[in-house]
């Protein structure tokens, strides 16, 4: 157990930050499902440029790595692609 003031505020602090960043990961994850069980083209293009602006968001918080991001962008595109 933390001995100081200082160590017992970073704790909390600490486990603050890793709900935040798993509710900001799980959001992501879930629209991302959402997009791939849709099937209209419309919905599909309006709500890639909000789940791409997510995962950029989760990279700049140092949540995901960039390449994954990258990855998980460009298999989102292919989909886009065969749905229109």
């Amino acid at each position: 157990m933390a001995n100081t003031k200082s160590a017992l505020k970073q704790i909390r602090k600490n486990n603050l930050k890793r709900l935040q960043n798993k509710f900001f990961l799980k959001s992501t994850k879930t629209a991302i499902k959402k997009l791939k069980l849709e099937s209209k083209k419309k919905k599909v293009l309006n709500a890639f440029p909000k789940i791409s602006s997510m995962i950029d968001k989760l990279v700049k918080k140092k949540i995901i790595h960039k390449n994954k991001s990258n990855r998980i962008k460009s298999k989102l595109v292919k989909l886009i692609n065969i749905i229109t």
